[in-house]
């Protein structure tokens, strides 16, 4: 096999495996150990350091309880509140834009979003959350180690152009305004959503929908305006039909190994969309966060269903919140690119004169 061939096994059989651990475990937000599991796998990296690992969870971590700080504000002071997430949000998304790791920043951004999701309307609600969210991404990582044990780099053929070592690109500082622009226009994204989750009574309902927006947000933060909007469209269609596809699958077959074989078979159709050769496709974000996509919103209709709710309700319920949040990204995405060019082409023009 060739290296891209076994970094899509090696998606598919973490994604499997941690969809069909944290099932079996039952645990709250279970979900979460197989978007991190695919998050992680879905890049060309060798497998992970031990403390790399923790310092993904404890960033993820360390955001979800700093929410702690903002909650007092945004239950009794809500502007101050707003104007302190909103802060925070926009550091989340400028840290990745300007070079720092798309990973971590989308692991803060996460732990952010479901904070105010959750942690504003129930207090008991938010310290559940934050014990399953970490306990999950924990378990999530153990199973990108395991899939990396398993499906080692050193399984692929090495071809002797492999061998040579490549020259490395010249470094090039990032351009700040840049990188301005384009954290402000996934805050642009993401903000909206946070606030009318915030004044919901009930944000513990979407928090499968704010881990959408947030990878939304960190989706398209290096990314042009054409791009952007394609990605976020492609990468709900993607996940929207993959998880009808599997939704109807298990409705004629319910068992928790068909649903971890599902999930695997996805990582291997989707794979091939990711990587390529020794590295990845153009179009490789879009369908990595495709692949997330499908998870949560298939994950949590399945757990309504072993819960004995209306699953399928439920299930249609989330697919159209997640269009229209996709929708509104994408036209978010170009009115905000449209007044931003104009003002920066001013600015050029007075520095210019």
């Amino acid at each position: 096999m060739n290296i891209a061939s076994v970094r899509i096994l090696r998606l598919a059989l973490g994604a499997g495996l941690a969809m069909w651990f944290s099932q079996a475990a039952a645990w709250d937000m279970s979900f979460i150990s197989p978007v991190f599991a695919v998050v992680l796998l879905a890049t060309p990296l060798p497998a992970l350091p031990f403390k790399s690992g923790i310092k993904f969870v404890l960033a993820l971590t360390l955001a979800i309880y700093s929410g702690l700080i903002l909650l007092p504000f945004l239950v009794h002071q809500l502007g101050v509140g707003i104007l302190l997430l909103i802060l925070v949000l926009f550091w989340s998304f400028y840290f990745p834009a300007k070079g720092g790791s798309a990973i971590v920043g989308t692991f803060i951004t996460i732990g952010l979003t479901l904070t105010v999701a959750i942690g504003s309307t129930s207090i008991d609600g938010f310290f559940q959350l934050a014990a399953g969210v970490s306990v999950n991404a924990l378990f999530g990582i153990a199973f990108v180690w395991l899939a990396h044990a398993l499906l080692p780099d050193s399984m692929a053929q090495i071809s002797p152009d492999s061998t040579r070592p490549a020259s490395a690109p010249a470094a090039s500082s990032p351009d700040i305004e840049m990188a301005r622009g384009h954290a402000l226009r996934s805050l642009v994204i993401v903000f909206p959503v946070c606030f009318l989750v915030l004044l919901s009574s009930d944000g513990a309902a979407y928090a499968a929908v704010m881990i959408k927006v947030a990878s939304m947000g960190q989706q398209t933060s290096t990314q042009n305006t054409a791009q952007a909007g394609r990605s976020l469209l492609g990468s709900t269609i993607i996940g929207g039909v993959g998880a009808i596809i599997g939704w109807q699958v298990l409705s004629l077959w319910t068992s928790l190994p068909m649903y971890a074989l599902l999930i695997g078979l996805a990582g291997l159709l989707i794979g091939p969309r990711i990587f390529k050769d020794q590295g990845m496709r153009p179009n490789a974000a879009t369908w990595s966060y495709g692949y997330v996509t499908l998870i949560i919103i298939l994950a949590p209709a399945v757990m309504d269903g072993m819960g004995g709710s209306n699953a399928g309700a439920s299930f249609l319920q989330r697919l159209i919140m997640f269009i229209g949040a996709t929708l509104y990204g994408i036209i978010a995405v170009y009115i905000f690119d449209a007044f931003w060019s104009k003002q920066s082409r001013q600015a050029r023009v007075e520095a210019q004169l």
